[in-house]
């Protein structure tokens, strides 16, 4: 189990950018076909802005025609929780990275196979790392 990342919000406002702490911190949405990954098709990782954790593969994207970034599956068990959002007279779940808790947008029970869900995900909650650039490390 990966040890949680806990900040206050003075060190998350320094180390984000103010857009990024509204979404990460605040639980803000970006407007859709906005963000930088929403049309994004290359191969590698997507990491929260936060702390770095993989959250998802560029193998698990897909065009879900919302204008947010979408996936399938995350990269890996437990990387991303989940929790009841009744926010705006609405009832859906919420996720959020389990190793900082930064907002990363809802998961939908539309998506394709092999799990039938959709991650909808804000852009500012991520960065990309490329397959290209990890073999560098």
């Amino acid at each position: 189990m990966t040890k949680k990342i806990e900040k206050s919000e003075d060190e998350w406002k320094a180390e984000l950018s103010p857009e990024q702490f509204a979404v990460c911190r605040g639980k803000a949405t970006e407007p859709a076909f906005s963000g930088t990954y929403w049309d994004h098709h290359e191969t590698g990782g997507y990491r929260c802005a936060g702390c770095g954790t993989e959250l998802f593969r560029s193998d698990t994207k897909f065009d879900s025609g919302t204008g947010w970034p979408s996936f399938h599956t995350p990269a890996a068990d437990g990387g991303v929780a989940e929790e009841v959002d009744t926010t705006h007279g609405m009832r859906r779940t919420e996720v959020h990275c389990s190793t900082c808790e930064s907002h990363l947008g809802h998961v939908f029970d539309d998506g394709p196979s092999p799990s039938g869900l959709r991650y909808c995900i804000n852009s500012l909650s991520l960065e990309f790392l490329g397959d290209d650039e990890k073999k560098k490390d």
